[in-house]
């Protein structure tokens, strides 16, 4: 991706308010795990300084001190004591993704799928025909398929049918709430959405697609009938993106680049100032404007 052009930053103060917004989930999760504003603001230091000297180093030009500290606001004494820290990563646990890569496989390679696109029930093992052994195999030789299974059972990855076949849960598909799986996608996820919403911000002409469709003053029942049927509509997307790419991927010779397909659904009961300053009359669509391509 190209380097966003400074022309098209919006102004510091127009930020402030969608700023406020986007902030108060993250500021109430982290008042609820214990995370402190100084500890928070020891954070910011080192990502604004990581930025700064990563992402805004003049092309053939030493990053400086003094550059670094103009661009953040950071005592150059701080900015030498934390460059060159690095910032923070957040790697793949490798649970995370042995248990992504199996189950994207059993939901997308046509020899563990049914004709309608639903996981395949399957034996533990098998001489011929898909089974769970093989599944586990056709992804990696390092893990016993026994291990995986009782680890998913523990879980509640998967069941067992009548048949003593196994059957994939629908918690593979939601990590449990606070656990390292919902912890790596929270932060990967969120990242790659805002990240996708500041490049069509900085760029002339927007190249992702980042769009919503919401409406105000619903009574509980349809909000809820509503975000009951945009989960069906969301898993046949993703399903279907899913098997599309798992299909590429067969013939693709492999590189350095990612690809992410995401989609979230929210519904609450706004706060009556909310509702006061909504821009929307009640049961209006409000899709945002999609950037055109």
């Amino acid at each position: 991706m190209s380097e966003p052009n400074p022309r098209f930053a919006p102004d510091a103060g127009a930020l402030q308010a969608p700023l406020a917004r986007l902030l108060r989930p993250l500021v109430r999760l982290f008042v609820r795990s214990g995370i402190t504003f100084p500890a928070l603001t020891d954070l910011l230091r080192e990502l604004y300084v990581n930025v700064a000297e990563y992402d805004f180093a003049l092309p053939g030009k030493d990053q400086t001190d003094s550059r670094v500290s103009l661009l953040t606001g950071i005592h150059r004494k701080e900015v030498r004591r934390l460059r060159g820290a690095g910032a923070p990563v957040s790697a793949v646990p490798a649970a995370v993704s042995r248990t992504s890569r199996i189950i994207a496989r059993w939901v997308a390679a046509p020899e563990f799928t049914e004709a309608d696109g639903r996981p395949k029930a399957l034996p533990r093992a098998a001489e011929d025909g898909p089974s769970f052994e093989s599944l586990v195999a056709s992804v990696t030789r390092d893990l016993r398929p026994r291990a995986v299974l009782d680890e998913w059972l523990d879980r509640g990855l998967v069941t067992l049918d009548a048949e003593e076949r196994i059957v994939l849960a629908e918690a593979a598909f939601v990590p449990s709430g606070g656990g390292t799986q919902q912890l790596y996608y929270f932060g990967r996820n969120l990242h790659d959405h805002i990240a996708a919403s500041v490049a069509n911000i900085l760029e002339e002409k927007p190249r992702f697609l980042e769009r919503a469709v919401h409406y105000d003053g619903l009574s509980p029942a349809l909000a809820r009938r509503l975000e009951t049927r945009a989960r069906e509509i969301a898993m046949d997307a993703l399903q279907q993106a899913n098997r599309e790419a798992h299909a590429a991927c067969e013939t693709d010779p492999g590189g350095e680049a990612r690809w992410n397909f995401g989609i979230y659904i929210y519904a609450e009961d706004a706060p009556r100032a909310q509702k006061e300053d909504a821009p929307r009359a009640r049961g209006e669509a409000a899709p945002r404007p999609e950037p055109k391509a």
